[in-house]
């Protein structure tokens, strides 16, 4: 048994070259399946395997012109890839770019900002007062606030009262906080495309699931009709939160991010 172990192993060399290449391979793979996990990406993975499976038979069982299609099908196959999948692509590559070069907020500054906007967004849901708060995080919002107001004000009570006053001009949208600091308000969001969400939620919560499949940023909705407070975040909207649950969330995914 041990001599037909060496005789395979010196029939098929691999240097450290090769070691390294394979590990390599295996990490790029592992992170790609983390990416995609819980996207739209693992059902079209399934397609993939399906595809290459047929195509695979085709070729065996002589099936010349199904060969054939299937060639060609898979030749521009990563192409039609990036045109569907543009949104969760770049959501991705971002996710790289910040897990190398993001930042992290901490410190009793953190603390204190968890804790008062925790409590302003209870204020808010207290009144009836409906919002839309979108915390950036690692990935960069720059698109989402040059479609908004810029203000670059602080981030108190007396201002979201006074942004999502159902007077203001700036209440029909959403209101983006870069660092703790109000970036923008106004700004229009994506809506999410997730049929599975139910329809007692309206514009304002579709559109916070919206910006959170397509980026980290946790973000925070009030609504006006039934006075809570959810989170969304990687394009799922939590059950009703209240303060204490809001301030430990606040901390944990946006204090220290």
């Amino acid at each position: 048994m041990m001599d037909w172990l060496h005789n395979f192993a010196a029939s098929v060399p691999i240097g450290w070259r090769g070691l390294l290449d394979i590990s390599l391979v295996t990490i790029v793979y592992y992170r790609v399946l983390i990416l995609v996990r819980g996207t739209r990406a693992v059902s079209v993975i399934h397609g993939i395997v399906v595809v290459l499976l047929a195509y695979y038979v085709s070729d065996v069982a002589g099936l010349t012109t199904l060969h054939w299609l299937l060639a060609n099908f898979l030749g521009s196959f990563f192409l039609i890839l990036v045109i569907l999948f543009q949104a969760d692509l770049r959501r991705a590559l971002s996710q790289v770019g910040v897990s190398w070069f993001g930042g992290r907020k901490s410190g009793a500054r953190g603390r204190d900002m968890a804790t008062s906007l925790a409590a302003g967004l209870q204020e808010l849901a207290r009144r009836r007062i409906g919002a839309l708060v979108v915390l950036e995080r690692g990935m960069p919002l720059g698109d989402i606030i040059d479609r908004g107001v810029k203000l670059r004000t602080a981030l108190t009570l007396e201002m979201l009262l006074t942004i999502f006053h159902h007077e203001s001009p700036l209440h029909d949208g959403a209101l983006v906080v870069q660092g703790f600091q109000i970036a923008a308000a106004s700004c229009v969001l994506p809506l999410t495309a997730n049929r599975t969400l139910p329809t007692m939620f309206g514009t304002r919560h579709r559109a916070a699931v919206g910006v959170s499949e397509e980026s980290d940023a946790l973000v925070l909705v009030v609504s006006e009709e039934r006075g809570d407070v959810r989170a969304a975040q990687d394009g799922k909207l939590s059950e009703p939160m209240d303060g204490s649950a809001l301030t430990d969330l606040l901390l944990t995914k946006w204090a220290r991010s």
